[in-house]
């Protein structure tokens, strides 16, 4: 199945062949990770928090708009292309203690900086009125090579987004992870708990 962007551009889903070649790999994957990826990771999370009454925090459907079905059968429909109705916004919103939540959550390749280019500028538009409205966002990155996953305020990454567009590094150091980030250690009753560092830090 094809999909398009608003603007009529093709769909290539990256995160698609990272996670096979991250199946393909359990010998380069810790046990205590299972090979699972940061968006699955989340989601049994995200359950955990919802079945315990923590919080109630669910990945954003994507709104399409099917433009070609074939019907080979015709007890069956096969959706050939479709678009994308709008540019996504971030990945996960809900509610937590009162508070509203959006984050968006990032894997990279990278072992000793993330770049920016991860982001679109409409997300940070996003994540500003979130913030402008007293809401709380943040971003959830994880490096696949270390498996170390972090969670940055949105006011940090605001800054290291404003310093590239005065034209200064287009990526976030590892270094400045360490300084400004929380570390979310990797557990298996919630996965990754970042309600925890939301209540601690940002609240």
């Amino acid at each position: 199945m094809t999909f398009h962007y608003p603007n009529g551009k093709k769909f290539t889903n990256n995160k698609d062949n990272k996670v096979s070649k991250k199946v393909d790999s359990k010998s380069s994957i810790s046990y205590s990770n299972r090979g699972m990826t940061l968006e699955e990771d989340l989601n049994e999370t995200n359950t955990f928090y919802l079945e315990t009454g923590r919080a109630v925090i669910h990945k954003k459907p994507t709104p399409v708009q099917i433009v070609k079905v074939d019907y080979p059968k015709r007890s069956a429909a096969v959706i050939k292309e479709a678009y994308f109705k709008q540019a996504s916004t971030t990945d996960y919103n809900g509610v937590y203690n009162g508070k509203y939540l959006d984050f968006e959550a990032k894997e990279t390749k990278n072992s000793t900086s993330f770049p920016l280019s991860n982001f679109h500028t409409h997300q940070i538009d996003h994540m500003k009125r979130v913030v402008d409205q007293h809401g709380i966002a943040f971003v959830i990155i994880r490096f696949s090579s270390t498996e170390e996953v972090f969670l940055l305020p949105f006011t940090v990454l605001y800054s290291f987004w404003t310093r590239m567009e005065q034209g200064g590094r287009k990526s976030i150091s590892k270094k400045e992870l360490d300084d400004h980030a929380f570390t979310i250690p990797l557990q298996y009753f919630p996965r990754l708990d970042y309600l925890d560092i939301v209540e601690k830090h940002l609240v």
